[in-house]
């Protein structure tokens, strides 16, 4: 069985994390903006859980980023994963 989609669900909450920490948001924070549980923040940024689109348009408009900047960061944290582990595209 392929590793991508627990990887990609790293990816999603390691960038997630950086990008609220860089805007000084706890998860507190962030969660309030989008309107969900801080639990549910917790999730993600550790991998556990994989938010739909939708959801992270929400976190990207709490964040005050672009989805596609978001979905760029997370492409590029992917690939650099993908060169490292050897894998091919």
């Amino acid at each position: 069985m392929s590793e991508q989609p627990i990887i990609i669900k790293q990816i999603i909450g390691k960038t997630l994390k950086a990008i609220r920490m860089k805007h000084g948001l706890s998860q507190e924070d962030l969660a309030h903006e989008c309107g969900v549980d801080r639990s549910y923040i917790s999730m993600i940024e550790v991998g556990r859980n994989e938010p739909s689109v939708t959801k992270i348009f929400d976190l990207c408009k709490g964040l005050n980023i672009k989805p596609s900047d978001f979905f760029k960061i997370v492409e590029a944290e992917y690939q650099k994963f993908s060169q490292n582990s050897g894998e091919i595209e």
